[in-house]
């Protein structure tokens, strides 16, 4: 684990490139293992591709989406309140392993 600065986080790319990769690549294989594989990976790959995290501070992140989530998704049938579920908890999930990777769980 990288020591964890804010400011270096505007640059997260640059600076913490293998700490975001983890964090997403943990919470997909959490959400994997409890929900449909398809959904999960339409929405990996199709949604949260796309995503970005922010540093709120106080040891808390925020994953904004693109625009129109559901729109987005193709090749697998869902219902969009599933989506929408499913997507919430998926967010929650990286943000969960965005402040363990960090250290601040």
């Amino acid at each position: 684990m990288a020591d964890f600065d804010p400011e270096q986080f505007e640059d997260k790319y640059a600076n913490y490139f293998p700490e975001l990769q983890q964090a997403y690549k943990n919470a997909f294989n959490r959400m994997n293992d409890r929900f449909d594989s398809q959904l999960v990976h339409a929405i990996d790959q199709q949604v949260l591709n796309e995503s970005e995290p922010f540093y709120e501070g106080d040891g808390e992140f925020r994953v904004e989406l693109p625009d129109d989530p559901y729109e987005r998704i193709s090749g697998v049938l869902v219902d969009e309140d599933r989506f929408e579920e499913v997507l919430e908890i998926h967010v929650e999930e990286i943000e969960t392993e965005l402040q363990r990777v960090f250290g601040f769980a």
